[in-house]
């Protein structure tokens, strides 16, 4: 594929068709009061498992040492490509709002090139609102209702945008409970495209490993806690295989990664991925590595690409001015929101 091929889809901001009507039909029906959560993170990982679903190491549980220095091949792939999201969450006397940007960043040969598609979703338990406009979404459970047409709208972007032959980046988990299992329909379409797509935990909660090896139950909080114990900065654990025996496709190998003496965080590939992939992980590991020290802060120890594809989602939402939005449907903010809201 031609360079100007790659980047066709980028340097763009996109707008969800759906998010004017939205904001038009919002007009008519008079919201009032809310208060802001910014930023809400919606692709968390706390997920709970059951005796349908298994966790095994592959091969012995051991520390393995992460080389910078080591060159990943270029010609298996063209172009690297990272996503994430930043949300904003308005909580209306007549329903849930809901903004988010989602972001790709192009690692470009001088310079990054963004892609940016901006959605906007109300939702409403009161029937007599949603009946007048079908842009209003009625449910009992805006939390749910919201994380589907997150993860449905990311799939379908990544699937628009990224080319082919792509190493792809994603930060959030690949299973995070039944609305995640969304995006294992799409790894097959990912591998026609040769591209690798590799997802990034930061933030967890689980117990993957501390709960199902059996010398390690009830000795650590989470499996970050007991990363962090027995990894020192640079360097990875052996790999490990989650599997959902109802369901072998909800199946994925992951890593645990301490770049820095900080939080280590979660790597993971679609178990399809890494068995297609094998013979490239343990170089991807030393090139994600890489990455980290190329990033350097320890107050945001994460890989650069994603660094930067998170500055161009928050950005993407300062600049569409969200209050000054708001305001025009005759929101009346709560005293907090004048005083703190941006």
């Amino acid at each position: 594929m031609k360079e100007a091929e790659q980047f066709v889809n980028f340097n763009k901001i996109l707008i969800h068709p759906d998010f004017n009507r939205t904001i038009e039909d919002l007009n008519k029906v008079g919201v009032r009061n809310h208060s802001i959560v910014p930023n809400e993170n919606i692709s968390g990982d706390n997920y709970t498992f059951n005796e349908h679903e298994k966790v095994q190491s592959i091969g012995k549980i051991q520390k393995v040492d992460l080389d910078a220095h080591s060159i990943l091949a270029k010609d298996n792939w063209n172009s690297l490509v990272a996503y994430d999201e930043s949300i904003d969450m308005y909580l209306c006397l007549e329903g849930t709002a809901y903004f988010t940007s989602h972001s790709l960043t192009l690692l470009g040969r001088e310079q990054y090139l963004s892609s940016v598609f901006l959605t906007f979703y109300f939702y409403t338990k009161s029937l007599e609102i949603s009946s007048r406009s079908k842009f209003i979404r009625l449910t009992e459970d805006s939390a749910l209702e919201s994380q589907k047409d997150y993860i449905q709208d990311r799939i379908k972007f990544l699937v628009e945008t990224v080319p082919e032959n792509t190493l792809l980046f994603i930060d959030g988990p690949l299973i995070a409970g039944d609305v995640y299992t969304y995006f294992i329909q799409t790894i097959e379409e990912f591998h026609k495209k040769n591209i690798l797509p590799v997802f990034f935990v930061k933030n967890s909660s689980s117990n993957l490993v501390t709960n199902y090896v059996e010398e390690l139950k009830g000795k650590y909080n989470s499996d970050l806690h007991w990363s962090y114990n027995v990894l020192s900065p640079g360097s990875r654990s052996n790999y490990f295989l989650y599997k959902d025996l109802n369901n072998p496709k909800n199946s994925k190998v992951f890593t645990y990664v301490k770049g820095f003496n900080v939080s280590p965080q979660r790597i993971e590939f679609h178990s399809d991925t890494f068995e297609l992939y094998r013979s490239h992980i343990d170089e991807l590991m030393n090139f994600i590595y890489y990455l980290l020290l190329v990033q350097g802060n320890l107050k945001n120890p994460q890989i650069r690409p994603i660094a930067v594809s998170e500055m161009y989602a928050r950005e993407s939402l300062k600049m569409m001015n969200i209050q000054k939005l708001m305001k025009k449907i005759g929101i009346v903010p709560t005293i907090n929101q004048s005083r703190f809201g941006s």
